[in-house]
């Protein structure tokens, strides 16, 4: 399948490392224009260097609805539309049981996780997408599909976000879709502590075997804002090498 992206622009939260910035660069090497956001303007800098493209960068907190809104306003300035968000920044301060987490970590993962995909979907739709139209991808987890893993808070919040997605793809339609990719476990800085010190060669308990890799999911990112997916909205596409089939669940 062909897809491309030409004459889109679009914004990625999360996007100077690991998911984001694959996702960004597969937007870029499909002829859009990306901004990419994250709260280090010297990563940002690394990730546009690295990524290529027409790729841009702007310092923002993916938890402040007023970062959100600049973001938004400086993109449309900038290029004159905004078709595509995706929310994917995400944090997880807290391992371990709900029962015995501390609200400040509690707090701060839902700013990133719910709200801020919240607040970033609303400054798009009032800044562009209500009137034009366009597609708006939040990153979930397979955490949030069922309980007990060991990211208490941080499935809680994924959960959520799920839940959160299918209730604006029913209220922004039709020129608006929304939807949801939920990642297994994938090689990435953000989620070190679950795979570091496996090896390379480790061989894991679910059908296809392997970590994911930020392509994985950058692929079905691009799927899901191009014309081809053009019917779909609500959706939760999980991309986890079968890991929700059964073993442990982690991402």
């Amino acid at each position: 399948m062909d897809i491309n992206l030409e004459g889109r622009v679009a914004v990625v939260t999360g996007g100077s490392r690991g998911i984001g910035a694959a996702i960004a660069k597969a937007y870029a090497e499909a002829g859009a224009k990306v901004v990419i956001t994250a709260r280090k303007p010297e990563g940002l800098e690394k990730a546009v260097a690295e990524i290529g493209g027409d790729v841009h960068a702007i310092a923002a907190h993916a938890g402040k609805a007023e970062d959100a809104e600049r973001v938004v306003a400086e993109t449309v300035e900038k290029f004159g539309r905004l078709d595509v968000l995706v929310n994917n920044a995400a944090t997880n301060p807290y391992m371990g049981p709900v029962i015995d987490a501390e609200l400040p970590a509690w707090d701060k993962t839902f700013e990133v996780n719910l709200r801020g995909p919240l607040v970033w979907a609303q400054a798009a739709y009032r800044g562009w997408m209500k009137e034009h139209g366009g597609s708006i991808l939040n990153v979930s987890s397979i955490d949030g599909l069922r309980a007990g893993g060991p990211l208490a808070i941080y499935g809680v919040t994924k959960s959520a976000l799920i839940f959160l997605s299918q209730q604006l793809a029913t209220e922004v339609g039709p020129n608006v879709r929304v939807n949801v990719i939920a990642p297994g476990l994938v090689k990435t800085d953000f989620a070190r502590a679950l795979w570091e010190g496996a090896g390379e060669d480790a061989k894991y308990p679910w059908p296809l075997q392997r970590l994911g890799r930020p392509d994985d999911i950058a692929n079905a990112a691009l799927y899901l804002a191009s014309d081809a997916a053009s019917w779909v909205t609500g959706n939760v596409f999980v991309v986890d090498g079968g890991a929700s089939l059964g073993g442990p669940f982690s991402s």
